[in-house]
């Protein structure tokens, strides 16, 4: 895989996210994130330096199949859970919470925004849950030979804002 490559050949991007997180533009409120599995680019260190800075943080909560995803409050340090998927997820005593970032894990992106994901449809469904009820903004997270000129889509796809890759930040209108 692709991702596995760039993972080996760039063990540190996670850092290098911190270096373009003002690109976004984005000062305050809640950043949902993710705990990386597999060859995802790491966002521990982002995290790190969120919480440092003032942000709060959530992590995902996979409720049930075919569901919105559910984000609980997440600190650093806080004790996880073994989630679906070999996922981990904050223990269900944490408040859930409503982000205004949500960073998303994913296995390519196009340039126009759209994203190729895991194939179980939680964050098209969550993001759109989360665009019905406010403003939001998905960035997604990865390394930056993810990017294909294209991806087929349907209905329930759902667009980027922007994404974060090693090398920068790049919007999408």
């Amino acid at each position: 895989m692709i991702r596995a490559g760039l993972a080996a050949e760039w063990p540190g991007a996670g850092i290098e996210l911190i270096k373009y997180w003002s690109d976004i533009g984005l000062r305050a409120g809640r950043v949902a994130a993710y705990i990386p599995i597999h060859s995802e680019i790491d966002v521990w260190p982002l995290m790190h330096a969120l919480a440092d800075g003032g942000h709060a943080l959530a992590l995902p909560s996979i409720k049930r199949q075919a569901h919105p995803l559910e984000f609980r409050a997440y600190e650093i340090g806080d004790k996880l859970r073994r989630g679906a998927f070999g996922t981990r997820e904050p223990l269900r005593d944490k408040a859930i919470v409503t982000p205004d970032i949500v960073l998303l894990p994913l296995l390519a992106y196009a340039r126009d925004g759209h994203r190729l994901g895991y194939g179980g449809g939680f964050y098209d469904r969550t993001l759109q849950q989360l665009r019905k009820d406010g403003e939001i903004f998905a960035c997604g997270v990865a390394f930056s030979g993810q990017e294909v000129p294209t991806l087929l889509t349907d209905k329930f796809d759902q667009k980027l804002d922007g994404v974060l890759t090693e090398t920068g930040f790049k919007g999408f209108t």
